[in-house]
């Protein structure tokens, strides 16, 4: 009989010996190492195509929220050159809720996520995970810490402009009042700027600016109840968004309270449609523009997806007050 033949191999430093029997053995075992050890195709920088999108937006009722995934998806399939499936979902201002919606698109694999942030804060670990399964992530209308990329209304410029407004009408002098919303950026920032306007002039008192009205019809009406219950006179009424201020509007007609003057943010196409008309108190709107932030996002989403260098990930598009005509 010939003699057994042996070799030695060397792995992450230790020395193995085996007969030439085991030769099979040391081959698996170097094919797992070079499996381990290369690159996934999964990591491959080689072009994505754009065939699924998942959307979560506020509310599915405001008409900013539905002009701004109707444009969405009209700019992708423009991009793409084929129909691309859209799953739309409204999350209710619940960061709970848009978290599970999250997730499902990252189950149900879309290659990109455009979503307005229900808490800036609290939607960072799933953005982080959809991110992870290779998804890109493109925050619209309100930050979202870690997204791929940022493309809102530059909304302190849209507050100050609405409550300057406010603030000329009635002559920079009076009583005045925000009704407030969910505390997520773009809410914030819309305040701050109405304050930067108002902390102007000494001879307007800003009488409250907490009442929460809940981005809505009903709870801008309910707020304004207790606001005019509160106050005898108010002289001006800043809200965060359009719904807000038509549930003022209506609250303030039912009490026969018409001492005001009304403005704010969004330029919903019923909002600009009342704003033109004689004989009430809402007198501008600054306009948000969903569908230049929709189309960028999507132009930011594809050039990610194809593997592009996006200099510029943070984009402030700025708003324009429609008024009332004299």
């Amino acid at each position: 009989m010939s003699p057994m033949k042996s070799t030695i191999f060397c792995l992450k430093g230790r020395l193995l010996w085996k007969t030439n029997r085991l030769i099979p053995s040391a081959l698996a075992v170097f094919i797992v190492f070079v499996l381990l050890f290369s690159p996934l195709s999964s990591q491959s920088s080689e072009p994505q195509p754009l065939k699924s999108i998942g959307i979560s937006v506020a509310d599915l009722g405001n008409p900013y929220f539905v002009q701004l995934i109707e444009s969405v998806s009209f700019k992708a399939e423009e991009l793409a050159g084929e129909p691309v499936k859209m799953l739309i979902r409204s999350d209710a201002y619940d960061w709970q809720r848009q978290i599970g919606q999250i997730n499902e698109f990252i189950e149900q694999k879309v290659d990109l996520i455009v979503l307005t942030a229900a808490d800036e804060y609290k939607v960072a670990a799933v953005v982080a995970k959809a991110q992870r399964a290779g998804i890109k992530v493109i925050a619209v209308d309100v930050n979202a810490q870690g997204a791929d990329a940022t493309i809102t209304t530059d909304n302190v410029q849209a507050g100050a402009i609405a409550c300057e407004k406010l603030a000329e009408k009635i002559g920079y002098q009076g009583d005045f009042v925000i009704i407030n919303g969910v505390l997520v950026s773009s809410v914030i920032e819309r305040v701050a700027g109405c304050k930067s306007a108002l902390n102007k002039y000494p001879n307007i008192t800003l009488l409250s600016d907490r009442m929460n009205g809940t981005g809505s019809v009903e709870g801008g009406m309910e707020a304004m109840t207790y606001l005019m219950e509160e106050y005898r006179h108010i002289d001006a009424v800043f809200t965060i968004n359009d719904p807000t201020a038509f549930g003022a509007l209506r609250a303030a007609q039912q009490a026969n309270r018409n001492e005001f003057l009304l403005a704010s943010i969004d330029g919903a196409p019923f909002a600009v449609d009342i704003i033109k008309q004689a004989g009430n108190p809402w007198i501008a709107t600054a306009i948000q523009r969903p569908v230049p932030m929709a189309e960028k996002a999507i132009e930011i989403g594809m050039d990610l997806l194809k593997g592009k260098e996006v200099p510029q990930r943070f984009i402030l598009i700025p708003s324009v007050l429609v008024e009332k005509n004299e």
